[in-house]
């Protein structure tokens, strides 16, 4: 009965540092989510600037004539 009693306690504590390292993950996942969260933001509002810049000025290089050497 020793030898049951023994693997059921080493189960019991395995299973409590599987709790604690789903919890770490969980947490885990949890910043990482914000963080691609913040990013997503971040890259929404820069091409939503990039959008609105106006064009440039100077031809672009399809419009340009060839040099006279050419």
């Amino acid at each position: 009965m020793d030898n049951i009693e023994h693997r059921v306690e080493e189960l019991e504590m395995k299973l409590a540092f599987q709790d604690g390292t789903i919890e770490e993950l969980n947490q885990q996942v949890i910043k990482l989510n914000d963080v691609v969260a913040l990013q997503q933001e971040q890259l929404r509002l820069l091409l939503n600037k990039l959008q609105s810049v106006e064009p440039s000025n100077m031809a672009s290089q399809a419009d340009e004539t060839p040099p006279p050497h050419y």
